[in-house]
């Protein structure tokens, strides 16, 4: 067996993982958990520091990539495996969820996921109707992305979506030193208490191009995919001021702009793009 060195070096090398080593960080995400009796999901368990510390209080599934992390976690938690407190998938878990759903029961999700694809994992996460809430630990900026409200300049369209589905917020930050090797940057945890699940990819679009240039007026952003004078008309009905930068406008704003501009596909009406000028 190698030694905690050798693994995270491996790891860091392939999967950009940084192990949170900080017990009292780790106690505060598990004490984050809603208290009802559904199982955790946790991806990326890395060296298994935050799973024993689930495994006190959940039932818990976890989804490692890495094959040697695998070998280490099933000689740590041979006991908890034997007695089925603990599933341990190993492979890629994108893989595992392209049917939508990610476990057959409902669920939460812990998890410290790498930078490189935690903006992913989340998305995914929302998008599922069988995971009921989020506390994962990500790049801050990410994390603000996600829970930042309407007027702050963070305010995107991942904070559209979390929004749509239910209610987000940062509970801490986390400094470079309580993770072995140390990232470049400060992390956070983000917590999404779903109500509902959204899974439009035209909506998901329609956001895209709204805040594709965030600098710029939502009317030219819109602009490049609707019809100009459908889109004064979507804006003047949700009392959207046409100089409204794309984080001025509220959730819920964006939703009937959408709404009224898929009035039109319904109707025979192509809205989605300009025709090609000859």
């Amino acid at each position: 067996m190698k030694q905690y060195s050798d693994l995270e070096a491996t790891a860091k090398k392939r999967y950009g993982q940084n192990f949170l080593k900080e017990r009292a960080l780790i106690d505060q995400i598990v004490q984050a958990m809603p208290e009802d009796d559904h199982i955790v999901v946790e991806i990326g368990p890395g060296l298994g520091d935050l799973t024993a510390a689930l495994l006190g209080a959940r039932q818990v599934t976890a989804f490692e990539v890495d094959r040697e992390l695998c070998v280490h976690l099933r000689k740590k938690f041979e006991s908890d495996l034997r007695e089925k407190r603990l599933a341990l998938v190993c492979g890629d878990v994108l893989e595992e969820w392209k049917s939508g759903a990610l476990m057959p029961a409902p669920y939460h999700l812990v998890a410290n996921l790498p930078y490189y694809i935690g903006t992913r994992i989340v998305l995914q996460a929302l998008r599922d109707p069988m995971c009921q809430s989020l506390r994962v630990m990500v790049q801050k900026e990410v994390a603000v992305k996600f829970a930042a409200d309407a007027g702050e300049r963070a305010f995107s369209a991942l904070a559209v979506l979390t929004q749509s589905i239910g209610e987000g917020e940062v509970l801490f930050e986390v400094p470079p030193t309580a993770f072995v090797p140390q990232p470049k940057v400060t992390s956070a945890v983000l917590s999404i208490h779903k109500k509902r699940t959204l899974d439009d990819p035209q909506f998901e679009g329609f956001l895209k191009t709204a805040f594709a240039q965030p600098r710029k007026k939502l009317i030219k952003n819109l602009e490049q995919r609707f019809p100009k004078e459908r889109l004064r008309q979507a804006f003047a009905e949700a009392g959207i001021l046409p100089l409204a930068r794309p984080h001025e406008v509220v959730t819920s704003a964006y939703h009937h702009i959408y709404t009224f501009l898929m009035k039109d596909a319904h109707h025979g009406q192509k809205p989605l793009r300009h025709q090609q000028q000859g």
